[in-house]
């Protein structure tokens, strides 16, 4: 018996402990959040200044595309309003290896890339380093995946 390319994607991804939500557009109308918050409370423009995953704060709060944003500062937060598709991640914050196989993942701020000035989350670290491997070709997967499925 033989196992497709995409069936032996979705078992490694599986076994990495991925949860895959399918490929429904209806599951991708909304940022990835848990509660309402979204990337899990982390300050989307402290990767990009900070270089790190850092803690946003409800204090410093703001909605854009369905989700609540958290940041760490007033500035970072007044930064993202003024311009949130520069410093929101790619694919409405799903994990970026489980869109280069058409799925959707839930993701790990701290397991995180960025790459020509964009933003992209994983599920964990081993999806990260697998998104490292091809990041030209795992990008241009997902994003061929994400226009045809969920845009």
């Amino acid at each position: 018996m033989t196992i497709s390319r995409r069936r032996t994607l979705q078992l490694g991804l599986a076994a990495s402990g991925v949860a895959l939500l399918g490929s429904g557009a209806a599951s991708a109308e909304k940022v990835f959040t848990e509660f309402g918050v979204a990337i899990r409370g982390a300050d989307p423009v402290a990767f990009f200044t900070e270089r790190e995953a850092v803690e946003g704060l409800a204090q410093f709060q703001h909605d854009w595309g369905g989700a609540t944003w958290q940041f760490a500062s007033a500035a970072n937060r007044d930064r993202f309003a003024a311009a949130p598709e520069s410093y929101a991640p790619q694919y409405k914050g799903w994990c970026a290896w489980a869109m280069t196989i058409g799925q959707l993942a839930p993701t790990d701020p701290t397991t995180w890339i960025i790459s020509d000035g964009k933003l992209y989350l994983n599920f964990n670290r081993a999806t990260v380093r697998r998104f490292r491997r091809d990041v030209p070709g795992n990008i241009d997967k997902a994003d061929e995946n994400w226009a045809r499925l969920y845009a």
